[in-house]
């Protein structure tokens, strides 16, 4: 008999979601720096393409988005405490900045946004839902606030509104998207073993009880 595991409540963090231990601050440091190695991979191999591909309706590239939101998304669900999907976005934020990146300290500003993003929703959720449907929205409240806060008024000041919204849309296309790649990352980073003092782990574990 096989149990779906995202329909039971999901496995809270150990200790109460403010109880940071030092493992939680290592994992995040780890899955960052990963995340930030991925980021310079994307600037320059796929994003300059990218946006090359999409010069016919430049609000298009916003469908990129999604790949800066997966440590926010990743890391929120992974550690399941206040400020871990901000840190671990940071951390890579702050890898690509240092290491270069084709928009100089404006990744910054970017990685605090969207950090923020997907805090506001695992917030919202006090901590106790991390299913595919909370991570999508999450996805998307990240891009939202990373397009409307900053992008429309940096990257995109000189774009006609409806442009902007085109913009937007594609970017919570993306974010949703990122959500559910967030999640699968994570279950199966679950699968390997590699989470198992974390809640995605014991997650796995109750999968695998159920499938036995």
């Amino acid at each position: 008999m096989t149990t779906d595991i995202p329909s039971r409540p999901s496995a809270l963090a150990r200790g109460g979601p403010w109880a940071w231990r030092g493992a939680d601050f290592v994992v995040a440091a780890v899955f960052g720096i990963a995340m930030g190695v991925v980021f310079i991979a994307w600037d320059y191999l796929l994003n300059t393409p990218w946006t090359a591909i999409t010069l016919a309706f430049p609000p298009a590239a916003s469908l990129a988005l999604g790949v800066w939101l997966l440590p926010a998304i990743g890391g929120g669900l992974i550690v399941r405490r206040p400020g871990a999907a901000l840190f671990v976005e940071l951390v890579a934020a702050i890898l690509e900045y240092l290491l270069g990146n084709p928009w100089g300290p404006g990744v910054l500003v970017s990685g605090l946004l969207q950090g923020l993003g997907v805090e506001l929703v695992l917030a919202a959720f006090r901590w106790r839902r991390f299913g595919p449907a909370v991570a999508m929205l999450a996805g998307a409240a990240s891009a939202t606030v990373e397009i409307v806060v900053y992008e429309w008024w940096s990257y995109a000041a000189e774009y006609s509104w409806p442009w902007k919204l085109a913009m937007l849309a594609f970017a919570v296309v993306s974010g949703l998207a990122a959500g559910l790649a967030g999640h699968a990352l994570v279950r199966a980073l679950a699968r390997t073993g590699a989470l198992s003092g974390f809640p995605p782990g014991a997650e796995e574990t109750l999968r695998r009880a159920g499938d036995g």
